[in-house]
Order: C-alpha cells, then structure tokens, then sequence
C-alpha cells in the first residue's frame, strides 16, 4: 500500500457563521469535497477491505493505516460540508455602485503603502481562500480587518503581533480573484488504485 499521502487534515471545527467566499472559492471546496467522497472515500475503503482478509488486524499495518485515514477523510468531509453549506457566494466582479464599489469590502483588491512607502497589493478573500503567494488574504484576519470599509485615500490602522503599523490605501477595484483550483494530492489512494490493478498488493 502506498502510504505517502499522510497531509493532515484541517480540525473538524467550521467557524460559526455566513462563509463568505468567491465562486472560485467555492468551487474548489466541491471539487475537493467530490474527490473524496467519490475517489478516495472508496479507494481507501477498497484497500482496507482487503488488509481485512488477511488475517490478524491488530498486526496489519495496512489495515490499521487505511482505518486512520478513513477517519482522516470522514473529518474532513464533515468540514467541507459545513463550509459548503455556509458559503454566502460573493462575486468580485459584480456591478457595484456607491461606496460598495468606493470602499473596501470582501472581494476587493486593495494597493495600499506601509509607512515605508513600500506599496502593497492584497486582495480580501474568505477563509478557506488564503493564499499568501497570490496575496490573498481572509476578510478577518488582521490586515483585512483594517483595511474593511477604507476609501481610497485613507489612513487605517494595523494591529498585528509586531505591534501597530499606518497603512495609506491609495487605490480600490473589483475584478477577478483567481483562486488556485483543488488538484488531487500527490500520493492519493485514488491515484494509486487507478495506476493498478491491484496485483502489487
């Protein structure tokens, strides 16, 4: 059995209220939630199935790995189906008009200058949508809380752990986030089994 799939998963635990999260967003928590439930659920099932019939289970390292994972999985479907079912879609690239369209809300896309100077550019997304390498960060994290509700031209205020830091927003707009789509993990029971027809085992 391939056992290099080992990613622990994320806590059973949903933050209480809406998920606001982009199309994009959501899109990727069914595509995972569908991988799993369709691909890998039955793949490790499949393999524990047969570590069963091989006798002693206390000594079967196969079948005790397959049972830990089937738990792995079913937390996390649990997770992603309260996520899904909370999710409040919100497209960034929907008309806007007033200060919905003047000030920062969920979906922007802000440039804003620390107090060196140095310019910045973020784009506020939900919390299962962070992605420090494209700079998306969650509407409730630190940065995203300061920079709620500002205009173009504002002066905000950041409290992070390193202490409070000025921030000048100089400019707003909604266009497309582009969040990274779900891919299948490398080392997937579902890849496995779909490599082979079992013989190797």
């Amino acid at each position: 059995m391939r056992k290099g799939f080992t990613r622990k998963p994320k806590p059973d635990t949903a933050p209480q209220g809406p998920n606001y999260i982009t199309p994009g967003g959501l899109r990727r928590l069914k595509d995972e939630y569908h991988f799993l439930l369709t691909r890998e659920r039955p793949a490790v099932t499949e393999v524990v199935a047969w570590a069963a019939s091989n006798g002693d289970r206390s000594e079967n390292a196969d079948y005790q790995y397959g049972k830990r994972r089937l738990r792995q999985i079913d937390s996390r479907l649990r997770f992603l189906l309260k996520r899904i079912e909370a999710a409040v879609v919100v497209d960034p690239e929907a008309p806007r008009k007033g200060q919905a369209a003047e000030r920062v809300y969920f979906g922007a896309t802000v440039r804003y200058a620390d107090a060196g100077d140095t310019e910045h550019v973020v784009s506020i997304v939900g919390a299962d949508e962070v992605d420090l390498e494209r700079r998306h960060v969650s509407w409730a994290s630190p940065l995203g809380r300061a920079l709620m509700k500002a205009a173009e031209g504002d002066s905000v205020v950041l409290h992070a752990p390193s202490g409070a830091a000025n921030l000048i927003v100089l400019d707003i707009c909604y266009v497309r986030i582009e969040v990274e789509p779900f891919r299948e993990p490398a080392g997937a029971q579902a890849a496995t089994s779909s490599g082979d027809d079992g013989a190797g085992r």
